[in-house]
């Protein structure tokens, strides 16, 4: 019997929960061995861990605001650090982030070094200072900092552009590993993801997050480094095969050169299912330059301090030093995942391509790899596909194609291990996306009720109103990101780097300079957010369309250009326009001081 303050009896709490979970794993690999079926082990893990999620998010009801929107600001920097990287860890980074350097090569490590290297700006710019300003969202910063309705409501349209483009990957990847584990239509299975991720955040908002997250962390942590190190020590690599990347990218190189390689022509690639794409990194010369690879790598750094969902979580800490120390546990814990995805795309591609080992598939016969149980299921989930184009009835090295999600996903079986793992890598994707997509529906709903609704609509709403609302936007908004996800229109990968360019384009210069330079006003800011999102929106419908790229800045960076203008327009309108009040100015010195109250009263 636990006894005492919830808050002071964390550990003991989630370490029975760990516990707990690791118990349920050994149950379901004693059932595997009893004869329980694939896909009974499937639902259970995906059906476990869900109704976990949702208990936890009911027992965190609250009908208070500050709870409500800033989990009371009682979250300890550990915990607060393990729920940052769960909502950091969205399906991108667990389904789809090995499989972009799977297909792609060294140049989506990009992504690894420019999400890891801007929790180094939210540290040193951003997080300590918007926690001493004591808001709820980053539209109330942006609202109180720079004042007028005006400028709060654009940072709530930069906010909801940015977040909804985000969300929808992450609805996407629910559906992904529900309609797999679940053995249901994608089309349907993103409503199942839809209202798993509302069980979570319904009653509780943020307090219900940020509990649920920590756990979600939990999951996905141990779903994603089991794999790696099993798999590695199976194939002779070590325990702890992160030493030993270099030599087993060269060890494909090697196999790569032995096979040879055909360039299929228009007519083979017609044949293929949308989405996927070559076994080897051939096919693509994705960040082939040095700027190619810097400038996402920047985008990813300024993108992350612009995004309000990792910024919001900083708003949960008790004090302005425990801001600070939750970045650094932050970036611990978001280590522990991204180390390891360079290592589970490299085991993943040697599984399939090296003859020495018993998954290797090059080389043998069309009918045999067809007729493997681990291909019949991804290929009905419209995830694998091979087929015979040169006519020699011996699969070739472009003969077989893969879509990215399936990478993580379908790697422990294609290595051979107990399908209990296979069904734990889908818990864990599952709660990975589930957790973003938790934090990106709130950060949207909680900046239209409380920017929108109390702040300019209806100042006088009482508080049960206000969550009535955002309740109900939960709901709303859940349910068009995951109608927009059931289209396909972008992959995972693709939607989550674009999202990231909104956001810097119109929020990175006015957080920054929100709290570093006292001449910034209202003016200025609302010029940087309004003409950065729509230049930045402007340049990817551009390139999109044909256009050519400008200074090498592509749609994957077309933040860039936006955060350039906004930075730009921000400072020339600043300063052809009034200076801020003295009393703001004032608050913008106050801010920078580490300790004392809150700048807007709240503690």
């Amino acid at each position: 019997m636990i006894k005492g303050n919830f808050i002071d009896n964390l550990p003991k709490v989630y370490g029975i929960y760990t516990g707990g979970f690791l118990a349920f794993i050994i149950i379901m690999a004693i059932g595997e061995q009893m004869g329980m079926t694939a896909k009974a082990i499937g639902i259970c893990f995906v059906a476990f861990t869900v109704a976990i999620y949702a208990i936890i998010g009911y027992l965190s009801r609250t009908a208070q605001a500050d709870a409500y929107y800033v989990a009371g600001r009682q979250v300890p920097t550990v915990f607060n650090g393990m729920a940052t990287a769960a909502d950091w860890m969205s399906g991108a980074s667990f389904v789809a982030m090995a499989g972009g350097i799977y297909f792609k090569g060294y140049g989506y490590m990009a992504l690894l070094v420019g999400w890891t290297g801007g929790y180094v700006l939210v540290a040193s710019l951003l997080a300590p200072y918007l926690r001493k300003f004591g808001c709820y969202t980053v539209p109330d910063f942006i609202g109180t900092r720079y004042g007028g309705n005006l400028s709060r409501f654009l940072a709530v349209v930069v906010l909801t552009v940015a977040s909804f483009t985000y969300v929808t990957a992450q609805i996407n990847a629910t559906g992904t590993i529900a309609s797999v584990a679940l053995d249901i239509p994608f089309q349907y299975a993103v409503y199942v993801g839809l209202i798993s991720i509302l069980l979570c955040s319904m009653l509780g908002g943020m307090r219900g997050v940020t509990w649920t997250q920590v756990a979600q962390y939990i999951v996905l942590i141990i779903a994603y480094l089991l794999p790696v190190f099993w798999i590695s020590n199976k194939m002779g690599a070590g325990f702890f095969p992160h030493f030993m990347l270099a030599d087993e990218v060269a060890r494909i190189g090697e196999l790569e050169q032995q096979f040879g390689f055909v360039k299929n022509s228009a007519a083979d690639l017609a044949n293929v299912p949308k989405g996927l794409a070559g076994i080897t990194k051939a096919h693509s010369a994705v960040n082939a330059t040095p700027w190619a690879f810097i400038s996402l790598a920047l985008a990813m750094m300024m993108g992350t301090a612009s995004l309000p969902h990792v910024m919001m979580r900083y708003f949960t800490t008790p004090s302005v030093k425990a801001a600070r120390k939750s970045v650094g546990w932050s970036l611990f814990f978001i280590f522990l995942l991204y180390s390891s995805a360079p290592m589970l795309a490299t085991l993943s591609k040697l599984s399939l391509i090296d003859p020495s080992l018993p998954t290797g598939i090059i080389g043998k016969s069309i009918a045999e790899v067809q007729a493997i149980d681990w291909y019949q299921n991804w290929n009905q989930a419209n995830l694998m596909f091979v087929s015979d184009f040169n006519g020699n009835g011996t699969l070739e090295l472009n003969e077989f194609f893969m879509g990215g999600k399936a990478v993580v996903l379908a790697t422990p079986e294609i290595a051979g291990l107990p399908y209990v793992i296979s069904g734990l890598v889908a818990a864990g994707g599952m709660a990975a996306a589930m957790s973003t997509a938790d934090g990106l529906i709130l950060a949207i709903a909680n900046a239209i009720s409380h920017d929108v609704y109390y702040k300019i609509i209806d100042p006088k709403a009482e508080t049960a109103k206000r969550l009535v609302v955002a309740r109900v936007l939960l709901v709303v908004i859940g349910f068009a990101g995951a109608t927009i996800a059931a289209l396909e229109i972008q992959g995972i990968l693709g939607s989550v780097i674009w999202a990231f360019d909104f956001a810097m384009s119109g929020l990175f210069f006015p957080l920054v300079l929100g709290v570093w330079w006292k001449r910034a006003n209202k003016e200025g800011a609302c010029a940087g957010m309004a003409l950065g999102l729509l230049s930045g929106l402007g340049y990817l419908i551009w390139v999109r369309n044909g256009g050519s790229g400008f200074l090498g800045i592509t749609q994957l960076t077309f933040g860039i250009f936006g955060s350039a203008v906004s930075l730009v327009s921000m400072v020339v309108v600043s300063l052809i326009t009034s200076e801020p009040s003295a009393a703001t100015q004032k608050m913008v010195d106050d801010v920078r001081v580490p300790s004392g109250r809150s700048i807007i009263g709240r503690n």
